[in-house]
């Protein structure tokens, strides 16, 4: 099931992202973007305050960042989302801590999940995938590698 999540809702609940930090939306999106590679899912994230002038959507594969301008929020453009989805709400997960939020996603029957819970099942997912990624890397060696390795670190050693 794809997601739609309120960034600027999920960023405090990932260690390590900031709400005061300049970039804190482009982090989010590369660790979302992780995710969904290792998931294969689908994520529109939405974000306040976009910058005048400034792009209203980039997307970036299988994440899509949708920058709501000023004098709006996000949890509108959320609620605008799910009213566009229709009856395919349903098969969306939304992702948020806001009991606003919340409420919209039950009456339009899509799954809902904390930003707490999100971020505990993101980052647990993504250290999973990081394990397997380490135990696999196993380093190849040529014939003349592990002849300038043996002659390097057991002189007497002849080739």
């Amino acid at each position: 099931m794809p997601y739609i999540i309120d960034g600027h809702n999920l960023v405090p609940k990932i260690p390590g992202l900031n709400l005061a930090d300049v970039d804190d939306e482009d982090l989010l999106v590369e660790l979302l973007l992780k995710f969904c590679h290792y998931q294969n899912k689908q994520i529109e994230v939405f974000f306040d305050k976009s910058p005048p002038g400034g792009v209203r959507s980039r997307n970036h594969g299988p994440v899509t960042a949708r920058f709501v301008p000023e004098g709006t929020s996000a949890d509108e453009a959320i609620h605008r989302r799910l009213k566009q989805l229709g009856r395919a709400a349903r098969n969306w997960i939304v992702v948020s801590s806001d009991q606003q939020i919340r409420a919209e996603a039950l009456a339009v029957h899509s799954q809902y999940l904390t930003s707490e819970d999100f971020a505990r099942t993101m980052l647990h997912k993504l250290a999973g995938q990081q394990n397997k990624l380490s135990e696999s890397e196993e380093v190849q060696m040529n014939r003349e590698e592990i002849k300038e390795w043996m002659r390097l670190f057991n002189p007497k050693e002849k080739e």
